[in-house]
């Protein structure tokens, strides 16, 4: 028995491939981790501390570590999401001097130092992110909705909503679109969209021309 009856409200469209659970490989590795709907985690992928919002997907051999990710994010295998930065201040900048349980009898762990690393090197992702193949992303970026980071990309700074960045360092490349077609955008919200309006909406997605898009959604926002 699932407990269900039969009489709760539609959630998917009627073609839908399944309800919406996240799918995860069994090689994968998660902890203190929150997926959204019709998440995809592929093969190796190691997460920590972090959360990948509804659509979103990690392909093989990546890594987010206190990553919060937005909705319809694209991550490209081998990709790095906070590539955690050592003590760099201190004598030595080994993991000896903050995860000292592991080395020392009645030593222990450096909460302190987690803790900053958590909070001020959390590195989060907007809405319809493509972070491509292998793109390392260092802790403290904040990469905008709509935005791209080039394969092999090193992202040291904040990267705007729909910006193309490329390079090591990461460099601004272009807009995707033009500013104010991301403004009429980023006021659509699509990505709240309902699964059964996405359903009705993805083939003008693939078929229209952005500016077409908006001008036949732009008048009904659903939050």
């Amino acid at each position: 028995m699932n407990g269900k009856t039969g009489n709760e409200p539609k959630r998917h469209s009627p073609g839908a491939s399944r309800d919406g659970e996240p799918v995860i490989h069994t090689s994968a590795s998660l902890h203190d981790c929150k997926l959204g709907r019709f998440c995809e985690v592929k093969e190796r992928v190691l997460m920590r501390s972090s959360t990948l919002g509804d659509y979103s997907y990690a392909e093989r051999h990546c890594e987010l570590i206190y990553t919060q990710t937005g909705k319809f994010c694209a991550i490209a295998a081998d990709v790095r999401l906070n590539a955690l930065n050592h003590p760099v201040h201190r004598v030595s900048q080994h993991k000896f001097t903050y995860r000292a349980n592991e080395y020392f009898v009645g030593k222990k762990l450096d909460h302190q130092f987690r803790e900053k690393r958590m909070q001020e090197g959390r590195v989060v992702l907007g809405h319809d992110v493509w972070v491509g193949h292998g793109a390392i992303v260092l802790p403290g970026v904040e990469i905008g909705t709509g935005a791209v980071v080039g394969a092999g990309a090193v992202v040291t700074r904040n990267v705007e909503p729909y910006a193309i960045v490329a390079g090591t360092p990461a460099r601004f490349v272009r807009w995707r679109f033009e500013p104010d077609v991301a403004k009429r955008l980023l006021r659509l919200q699509w990505w709240n969209w309902s699964h059964d309006r996405l359903a009705d909406a993805v083939d003008d997605m693939a078929g229209l021309e952005v500016e077409e898009f908006l001008d036949k959604y732009d008048g009904g926002i659903e939050i």
